[in-house]
């Protein structure tokens, strides 16, 4: 194995399998921005979302997908060479994986593409050791979801971020106050039928401990564009709280502790 890759793999807990996938999992995604960084992705967008914030802000949970936001509307963007950089990235590396780009289905801002690889496979690459990898079912696939909205709100701010390991590299990236307007945006108008993200509520904790500033502009232009904000009046903090309490009054709390569970180092911390 690599010793750049294995001392990655060094900053994390790894006594289970799927303590080994998480890891894997996060230096999959760092690789994808390193990639992405040789392919000159970030003139042209910035990293937001939970990866950002655990990966570049200190977030304490796991995060599953890679979300990009251009920095101007641009629906003719093609996105397969930057699919084509992160393969090679990972692969020079020594990790076999691919990137496909995900067929539309509808009408929608948001270019989604997966990064795919098989579980086992990478996991006897990193070396952790036959047992282990044997309780891994043969042809389960590592996902890494990967998104790009080419229609992005305007009003948000970016800021370089840098990342040491797997060699240094900058990262553009939302900054906290517009990344917890995203967040409140999923928050107060993200609807999953009967499923419960926790996953948005535990970040929200997050943020509000830090006492993070919001960024109530880019929050009302994303609400703007979904249609959950309408009027010539800009939203007002009194009208958000009045959202913001309506919400939390109907939030299933046990099912938001269950959602996030998985996610964590530390459970105990819900």
């Amino acid at each position: 194995m690599n010793k750049a890759i294995a001392a990655m793999l060094e900053r994390y807990p790894r006594r289970t399998a799927e303590e080994h996938v998480h890891a894997l999992r996060e230096v999959f995604q760092e690789l994808a921005l390193l990639g992405l960084w040789r392919a000159k992705f970030f003139e042209h967008a910035a990293f937001y979302g939970g990866t950002a914030l655990r990966m570049l802000y200190g977030l304490d949970r796991f995060s599953e997908d890679i979300d990009f936001s251009l920095d101007r509307p641009n629906p003719e963007i093609d996105l397969a060479p930057y699919g084509r950089a992160i393969e090679q990235e990972l692969r020079a590396w020594g990790f076999e994986t691919t990137v496909r780009k995900r067929a539309k289905t509808a009408k929608s801002a948001i270019e989604s593409a997966f990064l795919k690889a098989n579980t086992r496979e990478q996991l006897l690459a990193i070396d952790v050791g036959d047992a282990l990898a044997a309780t891994i079912h043969r042809d389960q696939t590592l996902t890494i979801r990967i998104e790009v909205d080419t229609d992005p709100p305007p009003q948000f701010e970016t800021e370089s971020k840098f990342l040491l390991q797997p060699i240094p590299f900058s990262v553009r990236a939302f900054d906290l106050p517009s990344l917890f307007a995203g967040k409140m945006h999923a928050l107060l108008c993200r609807r999953f039928k009967n499923r419960v993200k926790g996953r948005d509520w535990y970040d929200f904790v997050w943020y509000v401990g830090r006492q993070t500033a919001l960024n109530l502009r880019h929050l009302e232009m994303r609400m703007r564009q979904s249609g959950h904000f309408a009027g010539d009046a800009p939203l007002s903090e009194q009208a958000l709280r009045a959202r913001l309490h309506e919400t939390i009054e109907g939030l299933d709390i046990d099912a938001a502790r269950a959602d996030v569970e998985r996610f964590l180092t530390h459970p105990e911390a819900i």
